[in-house]
This record gives C-alpha cells, sequence and structure tokens, in this order.
C-alpha cells in the first residue's frame, strides 16, 4: 500500500523576516549615534600645513568667547575659569604622568590667552601640542 503525504514542503524562502530584522538594526543604529556627541564646542581652529601624530589625553579648548572648557580622556568638555586649568591638569597627571595636553584655540582668541595657558603648561613640564585643521 502506497502512502502519500498531504503536505507539499515548500522550497522558497521568505526574506520578510530578513528584512525586519535589517529595518529594526537600522532604527536601532540610528537611535544610538544621535546620543554621541563627538565634539560640542564649536571652534574654528587655525590652519596649518602639518598635524601632530599625538594622540592628546587631556584637552584644553578656547572658543572664540574666551571660555575656557577641558577634558580628561573620553569625558565630555566642562566649562572652567582659568584658575582652575591648573588644578585640572595637576590632577589629570596624577592619573597618568605620560599625558599630552592638547590646546583647541580658536582661530579669532587673541594670543594672549593662548600664551597664558601655555604658561601653565611650561611652568609644570607638560608636553603640550597645538590643535590645527589642515589646509586645503
Amino acid at each position: 500500500m502506497a502512502l502519500k503525504r498531504r503536505n507539499k514542503i515548500e522550497t522558497s524562502f521568505s526574506m520578510s523576516s530578513m528584512t525586519d530584522i535589517i529595518f529594526l538594526l537600522l532604527i536601532f543604529f540610528m537611535v544610538t549615534s544621535s546620543v554621541v556627541f563627538p565634539n560640542a564646542i564649536k571652534v574654528l581652529l587655525p590652519q596649518s600645513k602639518k598635524q601632530t601624530s599625538a594622540s592628546p589625553l587631556t584637552r584644553i579648548t578656547i572658543d572664540k568667547e574666551l571660555n575656557y572648557y577641558v577634558a580628561f580622556g573620553k569625558q565630555r568638555e566642562k566649562m572652567v575659569t582659568y584658575d582652575e586649568i591648573e588644578p585640572f591638569l595637576l590632577e589629570a597627571q596624577s592619573k597618568e604622568p605620560e599625558m599630552y595636553v592638547a590646546l583647541y584655540a580658536d582661530e579669532n582668541v587673541p594670543y594672549k590667552e593662548v600664551v597664558k595657558v601655555l604658561s601653565i603648561a611650561t611652568e609644570n613640564k607638560f608636553k603640550m601640542v597645538l590643535a590645527t585643521r589642515p589646509v586645503k
């Protein structure tokens, strides 16, 4: 007696579940990427033909309104006064003795303000790097 199967096995593949997963991943990455703030302080850096290859761990930023911001490692920049820069750098040096300090100064910042920060670095023997943008 020959028995026949009533249900046929279908050999086609449905892509609808795969597209659902792709769209969910797309939405997830779009939402999480909006949380990342690469550099929230707008600073127009002066141009230079050469950029340094050193990766600074500590950052000091001076914007065009002469506001000072500091950051260590992956921290976000926080606004400080000029008098708070030196204690911040000393604390950062205690965590990382061989650190570089990058100075991001807007190109409209008076030279006097940049020299004030550089004098803190020379007094404490910090390694300073001036950040610039490449010439186009």
